[in-house]
Order: structure tokens, then sequence, then C-alpha cells
């Protein structure tokens, strides 16, 4: 069949969870046997939010192509199991500079560039991903912001042509908020109403509305709803705070959302499926009662500066039947004299990533304290290098031992900045960045991890590397270099095999874990963690 178009958009507030419900929809759709994929438009004009703070923006996620993108593509390929890539993570900035830049070479033959036509059929043509070519049944497009913002003015009249043009062929799905005052004791539609009017004022009308709620939403409520914004009932969904955020899928099945949708595009709507993975997973994770408590040993006091890290470990609990309770540790407040307490009670610890020199004295100081206690430990990017630091400082007797991005003066830059990188003068997109090989060391804790697999692909995020100089040393020393990339032999995994679990990743195993298939090497550390409590 032609492609089917799918656009979320969002009203009254943010974070109402609109990447949640995007890939909850690409579930469903997967599950009834169609090829899905799912893109969003931000309408900052950033080119990507690489350079961006996380507390501006949350988590940088990385597809496998090199793209950073917003934290909902972990969303998208956590829920459905597909790769995203740079063509599925789109900004105001990319379009506005896709524009300049052919204005500046003439492709436009002297016109007077406008929003309307031209940043408008720029914005059509990714939202109908022309010139991809692609097996796809249904494109889903999540909009980033809230109705009325007016930076995503541009992005709302490209939808509303779109739905003139494709006719049945698209359907636009409205997320809203449904407070609950409680003085009144009532919950009110009113802010429903207005931004559905306000999407109608830009010519929209939504097809389906789902209504965020802290409340069950009674069938007098939702009809009332449907009255107000000319909508189906069976089209007015609730999406109830859950538990976890993967009992979301089930519950929009369950009010027939993805049905609605087939009859609004004109599709039989058959039978509904079962999801018996994505059901064996709940059921997993309803019954899980053990709690190992890991802790996160970072510099960004926000649970979205981590979300694929912590969505990783939560994801290789249930399938280790434990609750992974996380804990999060502030690293510039960790010292000599309190490591000991503020990691007390800790089965494990993930040592973040990140960038600057900020809480990075912590962080050694967290790895020295898990080397020593033989405690669970796993450092991811920065993390890993300051593990390397760390048993440079400690072990190799190198006290001055540091990372040329923390002390570019320092004799014993044991973590230095790659090659290739140092002649780059720009901070957006030009780091190594997407999947990269890695051989893995037969025998080795890693390898065991991956399940005997000796080549793997893994995404990065980085400038420095590993400072090849001193691998001998580490290898004699009894930190192994397990994992090097087989082409610029940079090392990607260190361990210390005497140890229980102590890895160190170059890579960023959080980006590549899924649902449905939880990444080897959380797997493992969990396990680690969970033995380890056992036997306390």
């Amino acid at each position: 069949m032609d492609k089917k178009y799918i656009f979320v958009t969002g009203g009254v507030v943010s974070s109402l969870g609109k990447g949640i419900i995007s890939a909850s929809i690409g579930k469903l759709l997967q599950a009834r046997g169609y090829k899905v994929t799912i893109q969003k438009f931000d309408p900052y004009i950033n080119i990507d939010p690489g350079t961006l703070n996380p507390y501006e923006h949350g988590e940088c996620y990385v597809t496998v192509d090199g793209m950073e993108t917003d934290l909902d593509l972990g969303h998208y390929e956590r829920f459905t199991g597909i790769h995203t890539t740079r063509n599925n993570s789109i900004t105001t900035g990319r379009i506005y500079k896709t524009v300049i830049d052919r204005e500046r070479r003439g492709d436009y033959l002297g016109k007077t560039i406008q929003v309307v036509p031209h940043v408008t059929d720029e914005i059509k043509r990714r939202m109908l991903r022309e010139g991809l070519d692609e097996d796809l049944d249904f494109v889903i497009t999540e909009v980033g912001g809230t109705i009325g913002d007016i930076e995503s003015a541009p992005f709302m009249e490209a939808i509303r042509q779109l739905r003139w043009q494709l006719g049945r062929d698209a359907v636009c799905v409205h997320l809203t908020y449904v407070p609950y005052l409680r003085a009144a004791g009532e919950l009110k539609t009113k802010p429903t109403q207005h931004s559905v009017k306000e999407l109608q004022g830009m010519g929209i009308q939504p097809d389906i509305l789902v209504l965020r709620t802290e409340r069950h939403l009674d069938n007098a409520l939702r009809m009332k709803v449907a009255s107000f914004c000319n909508v189906d009932l069976e089209c007015v969904v609730q999406s109830e705070d859950m538990p976890s955020i993967y009992e979301v899928p089930v519950s929009m099945q369950r009010q027939g959302l993805d049905a609605a949708i087939l009859r609004k595009i004109g599709i039989p709507v058959g039978e509904t499926p079962p999801m018996k993975p994505w059901n064996a997973f709940l059921e997993k994770q309803r019954h899980a009662t053990r709690e190992v408590q890991v802790a996160l040993v970072g510099k960004y006091d926000l649970q979205d500066a981590y979300k694929s890290i912590r969505e990783s470990l939560n994801l290789a609990g249930i399938y280790n039947n434990v609750k992974v309770k996380i804990c999060f540790v502030n690293s510039e407040e960790i010292t000599t004299q309190n490591v000991a307490s503020k990691l007390n009670g800790m089965a494990g610890m993930v040592i973040c990533p990140g960038f600057g020199s900020r809480g990075v004295e912590g962080k050694v100081i967290a790895a020295e304290y898990g080397r020593t206690n033989d405690i669970p430990t796993f450092g991811i990017c920065l993390g890993m290098q300051m593990m390397v630091i760390e048993f440079a400082r400690n072990v190799l007797g190198y006290k001055d031992a540091n990372s040329s991005e923390m002390d570019g003066e320092t004799p014993h830059n044991v973590i230095d900045m790659m090659e290739e990188q140092k002649s780059i003068t720009q901070m957006g997109g030009t780091m190594r960045l997407g999947a990269y090989d890695c051989v893995l060391r037969e025998g080795s804790l890693a390898f065991a991890a991956y399940g005997g697999t000796s080549h793997i692909s893994e995404r990065h995020r980085h400038r420095y590397e590993f400072n090849n100089r001193y691998k001998a040393e580490y290898e004699a020393k009894g930190m192994a270099c397990v994992g090097v990339n087989p082409d610029a032999d940079l090392v990607e995994i260190v361990e210390v095999p005497s140890l229980r679990w102590y890895i160190g990743t170059q890579f960023h195993p959080e980006y590549s874990s899924t649902v449905l298939h939880p990444h080897p090497l959380f797997m493992s550390f969990i396990k680690a963690c969970e033995d380890g409590t056992a036997e306390a």
C-alpha cells in the first residue's frame, strides 16, 4: 500500500509524553505486521542537540549513522527495535540551513525566499521522506513543543498543507492535558478545548485526541471532549499515569488507539494482535520482587540527563528478575573522606559519561573505591576514561596522570585527543559519532557477556581516547584492553580480570538496549550486582 502518515502534536503544556505515545503507536502498528518509522521534528534553531547542556534538553541520543538527536529517538528505538538515522531527527536549524544553502547556490532562481512556500516545502519534503529508498507502511511524525509556540508555526502550516494533499492517507493525533483541581474535586476539559481550538485555528482538525491525565476519565467526560472538539468518541483516548512507561502500548491497544487510526485511514482493522513477547516482558516486570541498588555517579542531577542508561539498567534488571533502584550520586560532592558513605549499600555503580572537568575528580575517587573494594563498576565513555586515569595514578604510579581534556599540560596523558580531532575547530557534529566495529579478546569478561561473540558494533560520542603509548603498562599491571577497533587500533573496552566485574567502555552501550533485547553488558553487570547482593 502507499505510505500512510501519522502526525503527533501536543497542547496545553510540554512534557506530556508525545514521544511515548508516538513510540506506542509505532509498536502497535508493528504488532499488526506493518513496517514503521518514527521521526521527531524539533522547533529549536540548533542544528542538533549535540551542543546543548543536558539541563537544557536532557540526554543527547546518538543514531547508528552518527547523528546527535533528541532523547525521544531513544524511546522510539527501545519500543520498536528500529534503527533510526539522521533522517529521523529534524530541527528548524537544519531546515533553515538547507533553504539558505540552496539560496546561496542560486537554486531558487532569484526568487524571494519566504517561510511559505520555501521553508514549509522543505519541511513537507522531509515529513514525506522524499528521496529515501524505504519500504515503509507508516511514517509517524512527532512535532516537539506545544501548539501556539511561535517556533512551531511553520511545522503546523506544513501539516495543514499535507492533510489536504494526502487526504485519508494522513491522520493527526493530538495530545493534551486534563488537569484535576483538588479544591473543586473536578477534572477540567477546558484546557483541551482551548488547545484543539487553537489547532483548528491553524487549519488542522485533529482526528484522535489522547488525554493525558493523573486520574481515570469516565465516558461522560470523554463524550464532552468529543462533542466540543468534533472528534468521534472512540477517538478520544486517555493516557493515565502508569507504573511503567512500558505499560502504555498495552493501555493504548486496550482502548483501541491503533484500531481508530486504521479506521480513519480506511484500512480494515481485523483482530487485535496478542503482543506475546511484550506482555511476557511486562509479566516479568510485575513479578520482580528483589531489589538491587545501583549508584549512578554523575554531575547532572536530572533524570533525563542519563535517560538511556537508566532505562538500560531497568530493562536488564527486569530480565534478571530484580528491581533496580537507581541512586544518583553527585560526583562533585564525592571526596576521599565521604566516598564510603556515599556508596554505602550499593550493589554496583555506573560511572557516567559527560564532558568537561566539573565533577571528574569525584568520578576518579569513585572508580578507586569500586576497584579496591571489588564492587561491580561500569564506566561509560568519560566514566571509562576516569577508570583509566585512576589506575594510572594508583597502580602505575603516575600521580599526575590525566586526560588532556582536563589538563593540557599533564606529562602522562593516558587519555588523549584522537589525532583526527586535533584539526577540528567547530563543536557541533564533529566528534567520533555513530557505530564503529570492535573486536573482543576471547576469554575476557566482555567476550563472555556478549555470548562468545568476538565482533561487535557499538555507538560512540567522544573526542578523547585511550593513549596506546601506555597500553603495555596497563596490560602488565592488570588492566586489560579487551576490546579494540580493528581499523584504528583504538581501545574500546578495558577490564580488570582479577575483579568480579570492573569494565569500562569507550562506546555507549545504552543506545543499543531495547525492551525485547536488553544490552548484554547491562545484563552481565546487573547479574554481577545481584550475585554480590545474594552473597552479602
